[in-house]
Order: structure tokens, then C-alpha cells, then sequence
């Protein structure tokens, strides 16, 4: 029936349970009956659990388990023997707190020995590898609490919960859904008074993004471009952490003296993990951590952004070449690969402060860009 929701559309959901505290099942399963029957997986998000649901976990029968990524099985010295993962065996007096604990940095330095601890090392891990890949687009810590249970179909009917195949939330087709224009209109700015401002809306009901349109680009010549991830403290709060606001303004006063170009605001914030675990990030960094180690220890890689989303908007607004005004050669890279021509790289160097001289630093010695 068209009644069913779609697997994009279970998608949203699992992703909006994981951050409301809500279980979720994922199965190994092809769909229909052999879903139902297919081994599985309830999982929930490591940051939100409590001592009631953990309970309804472990009297499941199953073992207990947290999953975490192998950045942060390395800070925690816990064995990812899954490769890109490692699968912690709960002890029995294990409570929400010690989980959360494991799954969240904030004390590591106050309280270093959290073990030792027991990775599981039997046993098919890609459920696993899926419910850290939603924990990640939920933008909540990538650590779940989980169970392998034997009947996900019937266990998630019982209980009213979501319940999607894990090849799904793997899916790359998924993760970069289609993006649709939703509304354009005319926004005369301080950069130009000819502005204007389109809303795309991606089709999984995940956030939406921006393109500030200046002046009238040619669409058959290569426009000045710029893809520019959405940074509260920057943009907003004129952080002097990071160059973000100032390469956000030089970019629209470029375009706007030249007359003509394009700004996609992405809502990538905090290069992709959202602005809460920014923030933790940053609290990392007062500990002594530079941003990277700061991500590693959460638990997410050095950059979870996805420009192909900067390239699908691009195309869709009849743009196939670009000037981009940039200093990180990875969006380079992307916008090649996804069908957007870069004839040409412009660096975009402002927004230095001594306050942000290291994480500068950092950007060019650990993610090549170009400063």
C-alpha cells in the first residue's frame, strides 16, 4: 500500500527515536517474512539512555553491548576487533552512568581508567556498524547500547518501534537524498542589493539547505561559487575560534563586486556532527586536544561532511562549472566527482585571530588545507 511508509521515510524515524531516547530494530533481513525472521538488533543511543530501558534491554536475554567507533574504542583502549568498530560487553552492574561514561569524553582526563574493558569479538557486526552510522546522521554521541534478538519483526510490532533493514541506513543512496527546491525569494543584503535566497529540502525530511543567489550568473559560464557549512558561533556570534563568519562575509563582498555568484549555506555544522557535539568538542579543546583529536575522541572521523549535497544544488540550479572560492582541496575533490567542474580554486584567507591560530594550524597540517 502507498499507505507504508518508504525505507527513506523509516529512515527519519529510526533517526528521530534515536534522539528522543526511543529504541529502534534493525534487521539483516530482505524485507517481508524473511525480515521479520532475519537476526536483529535493539539499539539505542548510549547518551539517552536510562536505567529503566537498559533494564528492558538485559531482560531480553540476550548479551548487552555497546557499540562504539574505533576513534573512540582507541581513546577508551578497548580492541575493535570489527575493524572500523568495536562491540563492549556491558557488565552485569553496569549502570546509564558508566554507558554514558564510555560513550562521552567529557571526563576522560578526571577519570582515565573506565576498564578493562571486553570486546566482543564473535559474531556479525554490520547492524552495529548501521545504528552508529544513524547515531551519526541523528547528530547524538556514535555509541548505541544493543541486543541481537532473534525475531526483530515481531519484537518491534509488539512494541510499536521502528523497524528498518540495516543495509538501509548504510545505504549511500539514503545518506544523499535527492534534494528538491522548496521556495526562492528576492533578499536585498549588504553584499548586494541583488539577492536572493533558495530553500532546498532533501526528500528523507532531514534539514535543509540554502543557496544565496547574487546578482543574475551566467549559467553557461563558470560561477563564483563558494559551499560554505553553517557555523552558529561564527556566523552569529562572530567566534573568534574560527575563521567561519569572516570567510562567510568575504565571500558574499566578493561576489557581490563582482556582480555575480553563488553561496550554498549547508547545514553541516561543526564539519558535520552537529552543534552539540561541536560544543563538546570544543570543551575538549580547553582540555588541550586540537580539533581532530577532539573528533576522534567522540568518536566521529576528522570530517563527516558531505559536499555532494553542495554539488546536487549546484547542478540543480543549472550550474556545471565553478570558481570556488576555497582553501580546503577536499571540496575540490568532491565537486569534481560529483559532475561540478571547478575550472579554478580562489583562496579565501581571512578571519586570522590569536585565538584561533592553532585550530588553524590544524586545518592545514591534519586536513591540507591550503593557508
Amino acid at each position: 500500500m502507498t499507505l507504508t511508509p518508504s525505507p527513506v521515510e523509516q529512515l527519519n524515524r529510526a533517526r528521530a527515536d534515536l534522539r528522543l531516547g526511543v529504541p529502534i530494530v534493525l534487521t539483516g533481513g530482505a524485507g517481508g517474512e524473511a525480515q521479520a525472521q532475519a537476526q536483529a538488533i535493539i539499539c539505542i543511543a548510549a547518551e539517552l539512555l536510562t536505567a529503566t530501558r537498559l533494564q528492558d534491554l538485559r531482560d531480553l536475554g540476550g548479551e548487552v553491548v555497546l557499540a562504539i567507533t574505533a576513534h573512540r574504542a582507541t581513546t577508551l583502549k578497548a580492541r575493535p576487533y570489527d575493524g572500523d568498530l568495536a562491540r563492549v560487553a556491558l557488565p552485569r552492574d553496569a549502570g546509564p552512568d558508566w554507558v554514558r561514561a564510555l560513550a562521552d569524553p567529557a571526563d576522560d582526563l578526571r577519570y582515565p581508567m573506565k576498564g578493562p574493558l571486553v570486546s566482543v569479538r564473535t559474531g556479525r557486526a554490520d547492524l552495529h556498524r548501521a545504528a552508529l552510522a544513524l547515531a551519526k546522521s541523528a547528530q547524538v554521541l556514535p555509541a548505541v547500547v544493543a541486543v541481537t534478538v532473534s525475531d526483530g519483526g515481531a519484537l518491534a510490532l509488539r512494541h510499536g518501534l521502528t523497524l528498518l533493514r540495516g543495509a538501509d541506513a548504510l545505504s549511500d543512496s539514503l545518506r544523499s537524498a535527492p534534494l528538491h527546491p522548496v521556495i526562492s525569494a528576492r533578499l536585498p543584503m549588504a553584499a548586494s542589493a541583488a539577492g536572493r535566497v533558495h530553500i532546498f529540502r532533501p526528500d528523507d525530511g532531514g534539514v535543509e539547505h540554502y543557496a544565496i543567489e547574487i546578482g543574475q550568473p551566467d549559467r553557461a559560464a563558470p560561477v563564483l561559487a563558494r559551499l560554505h557549512s553553517a557555523c552558529f558561533t561564527g556566523d552569529v556570534l562572530g567566534s573568534l575560534k574560527c575563521d567561519c563568519g569572516p570567510q562567510l562575509h568575504a565571500a558574499l563582498s566578493q561576489m557581490g563586486a563582482a556582480g555575480a555568484g553563488v553561496l550554498l549555506y549547508l547545514n553541516q555544522e561543526g564539519r558535520g556532527i552537529g552543534l552539540a557535539n561541536k560544543m563538546r568538542a570544543y570543551s575538549l579543546q580547553d582540555q588541550g586536544f586540537d580539533t581532530v583529536e577532539a573528533n576522534h575522541r567522540l568518536g566521529f572521523e576528522d570530517d563527516e561532511r558531505d559536499f555532494r549535497i553542495g554539488a546536487a544544488i549546484l547542478l540543480r540550479m543549472g550550474f556545471s562549472a565553478v570558481r570556488l572560492l576555497t582553501n580546503n582541496p577536499a571540496k575540490v575533490a568532491m565537486l569534481d566527482g560529483a559532475g561540478v567542474r571547478v575550472v579554478e580554486s580562489v583562496p579565501l584567507r581571512v578571519g586570522a585571530t590569536d585565538q584561533n591560530r592553532a585550530y588553524l594550524a590544524t586545518k592545514a597540517a591534519k586536513s591540507g588545507h591550503l593557508l
